[in-house]
């Protein structure tokens, strides 16, 4: 209902966290890199799941963080 929703100017919407699961050769070269903190938190963070021979992490964070 459109005619019934208020809505505030200048108000951030807040950014909702998501989960991106990553090879686990990926997540070894970005560990390697250098990055922000918050990047790093991610990363340590992840859990590792086991798929085969080799591994996925799973991390959440913030679309920014991500990129």
């Amino acid at each position: 209902m459109p005619d019934h929703t208020a809505i505030e100017k200048d108000t951030a919407t807040p950014e909702l966290p998501f989960t991106l699961d990553m090879p686990g050769k990926a997540a070894d070269f970005l560990r390697a890199a250098a990055l922000e903190p918050a990047e790093r938190a991610v990363l340590d963070q992840g859990v590792t799941v086991r798929r085969g021979q080799g591994y996925t992490l799973r991390a959440s964070a913030v679309p920014a963080v991500h990129r």
